[in-house]
């Protein structure tokens, strides 16, 4: 069994999986476009770290959603990576570049 056959069993069978994974999705989303913007910058954790002036084992926590980032270190990633930081109702965090005004 794979693992997407295994989450695909244990949401079609198990409401507090389902429920947890829905609970968490937005947590997992922002690490996958984390990690995705840190790539499409061409940046390893390492330089990523040392433009934001900060450790590299602080990108890896923020990249795995071991800690969550303040506003400050959203505004810092945002400016690192050109990036902008979107909430909506329909979309709970997504990450999309930027265009300047």
């Amino acid at each position: 069994m794979t693992y997407d056959d295994y989450v695909a069993q244990q949401e079609a069978t198990n409401p507090a999986f389902r429920e947890a994974r829905e609970r968490l999705r937005p947590q997992f989303e922002f690490t996958k476009a984390l990690i995705a913007a840190r790539l499409a910058a061409g940046l390893t954790q390492k330089q990523m770290a040392e433009k934001m002036g900060i450790s590299q084992a602080a990108v890896a926590r923020l990249e795995s959603g071991a800690r969550l980032p303040n506003l400050d270190t959203l505004y810092r990633l945002a400016r690192v990576l050109g990036v902008d930081f979107v909430t909506t109702p329909e979309e709970p965090l997504a990450i999309r570049p930027h265009k300047a005004a």
